[in-house]
């Protein structure tokens, strides 16, 4: 078991005072190479209006698909994809190249190098997470993927009328979510897809050579309305109780890290991350996240480790270039790679800012390899990763 891991985050810095007659709003601007925005002066929250089940919030993949853990655990290797981000409210184009690019490479789920499902990092439907948007924004664009679809929830998915001051939008917030991968049984959601039964908005997916804990951030960027809640509590729990002799990946929407110009990194995650990390003496061989539309990588020295943070927020809601989230610049430098962030103990590896894309895992018993593949706007895919890095595992 590892050693406790002392986390030191720098404080924010007080903004500037605004002297009388200068007209000075809106809020400061992060510094060039800053990965976390400043905490939201009234961030908002909504309470999961379903209650949390009895039981351990854990599902078995071989409960969902029992013949593609066979093949996994006869292959001892295991492949899925990840993004987050694809709610095509202004146009399905881009996530359905990405969705098209995806399912190409799948000859048949969970066998050889077939990604056996898709884990979906939030975001899944846009604006409100409204269930009538789910046939045009995910079922349609997926009807093709051959292979199970899991997720855990974005702010947009959270989000409602309230929020987002739409008079159409009657439904609790999460109700769409929950009606398509918090359902009670399986059932036909479309012609082409079942409904999903995860446990609850967080929830833990168990498969043969992996632990997948999942977690909801909410509206903007907290798991819990008050610091040290019951979801960071059940994290710690689960990160502690994984196996040890399974890789351990957390995904979360909001990124506790990123230098994009417009979000930046959320200082709650990373909290709550560092928390459960101190207390369960286990430290995640991955982080996934999304909610900045773009993609970056960043890697984290933890104790004698270099733990890849990686930002996939590309799926295909942002349908141009325009749409995507640019990186920072110093004063109109573009970041130069490997660029060493403002944290000491962080640095951007990678990032694209001007495609979509999406994330092909292989864990195996010795390793833990991401691949980033873009789907460019103006043209066809070429085939080959942008983007890779493998984690040692053991």
């Amino acid at each position: 078991m590892a050693a406790p891991v002392k986390f030191h985050h720098r404080q924010k810095p007080v903004p500037a005072p605004v002297h009388p007659g200068s007209h000075r709003i809106g809020k400061q601007r992060r510094s060039f190479g800053d990965p976390v925005a400043y905490l939201k002066p009234t961030p908002k929250f909504e309470a999961v209006p379903f209650a949390v089940p009895a039981g351990s919030l854990v599902l078995s993949l071989s409960a969902i698909s029992p013949g593609v853990c066979t093949a996994i655990q006869k292959a001892k290797t295991m492949v899925f994809h990840s993004v987050g981000d694809t709610g095509g409210v202004d146009g399905t184009e881009a996530q359905d190249a990405v969705a098209k690019e995806m399912e190409q490479q799948i000859v048949n789920p969970g066998v050889a190098d077939s990604p056996a499902f898709f884990y979906h990092l939030g975001d899944v439907v846009y604006f409100n997470g409204i269930s009538t948007d789910y046939p045009n924004q995910f079922y349609e664009p997926y009807q093709y993927y051959p292979a199970e679809i899991f997720a855990i929830a974005g702010n947009h998915d959270g989000d409602t009328h309230v929020q987002r001051n739409d008079p159409s939008d009657t439904e609790p917030s999460l109700t769409g979510f929950r009606l398509n991968f918090c359902d009670t049984e399986r059932r036909p959601a479309s012609p082409y897809k079942q409904t999903m039964i995860q446990p609850y908005v967080y929830w833990t997916l168990d498969t043969p050579l992996s632990t997948i804990v999942g977690l909801y951030s909410n509206i903007d960027g907290n798991l819990d309305a008050q610091a040290k809640g019951p979801q960071e509590a059940w994290l710690t729990q689960q990160m502690k109780a994984a196996d040890a002799d399974k890789c351990l990946i957390v995904a979360v929407h909001h990124a506790p890290y990123s230098l994009d110009e417009l979000h930046g990194g959320y200082p709650s995650i990373l909290e709550s991350l560092d928390n459960a990390i101190a207390l369960s003496r286990r430290v995640p061989d991955m982080v996934l996240s999304g909610h900045v539309h773009n993609y970056q990588r960043f890697s984290r020295k933890i104790g004698t480790r270099q733990i890849p943070y990686i930002v996939a927020g590309a799926g295909g809601y942002a349908n141009n270039v325009k749409a995507m989230h640019p990186m920072q610049t110093n004063n109109g430098r573009p970041i130069q790679l490997p660029f060493q962030t403002t944290h000491t103990d962080l640095t951007l590896q990678s990032f694209n800012q001007s495609s979509p894309g999406f994330l092909k895992l292989t864990v195996t018993t010795a390793a833990l390899t991401a691949e980033y593949h873009t789907v460019p706007f103006d043209g066809p895919p070429d085939g080959n990763p942008f983007d890779s890095v493998t984690v040692p595992l053991g």
